[in-house]
């Protein structure tokens, strides 16, 4: 049975930060992408950031550039998520994805075949 299961996230006041990790267990992802999306109360599931296989190349919202990296480390097949200089817009759960066919539309929540349950991230002042 394949597992993500996500960890990292708290309370954090505005301009703090934290680091999201999320644990894949039941297989490997080692040669597939894996990504970070959230969803805020009221809105729609959005894409934060995505990596590849190899680490070497990343995706990232708009909303995040420069204050987000997301990483990965294919031996523990568990990808992380940096969060510094967190805004109050940034208070969401945050889900871990992982693709599991190789077939992947990086910023596109339907492409992604394995999800976690979610880890809260509130920021406030």
């Amino acid at each position: 049975q394949v597992q993500l299961v996500e960890s990292g996230g708290g309370l954090v006041q505005i301009g703090g930060s934290l680091r999201l990790s999320c644990a894949a267990s039941g297989r490997t992802f080692r040669r597939n992408a894996m990504a970070w999306f959230r969803q805020a109360p009221g809105k729609e599931r959005e894409f934060v950031a995505a990596i590849d296989w190899g680490g070497g190349h990343t995706s990232y919202a708009d909303s995040v550039k420069g204050r987000f990296t997301i990483s990965r480390d294919n031996v523990k097949n568990t990808v992380y998520l940096e969060m510094n200089s967190l805004k109050p817009e940034d208070t969401a759960v945050y889900y871990c994805a992982a693709d599991g066919d190789g077939l992947v539309a990086w910023g596109t929540s339907a492409s992604y075949d394995y999800w976690g349950q979610g880890t809260q991230v509130t920021v406030s002042s």
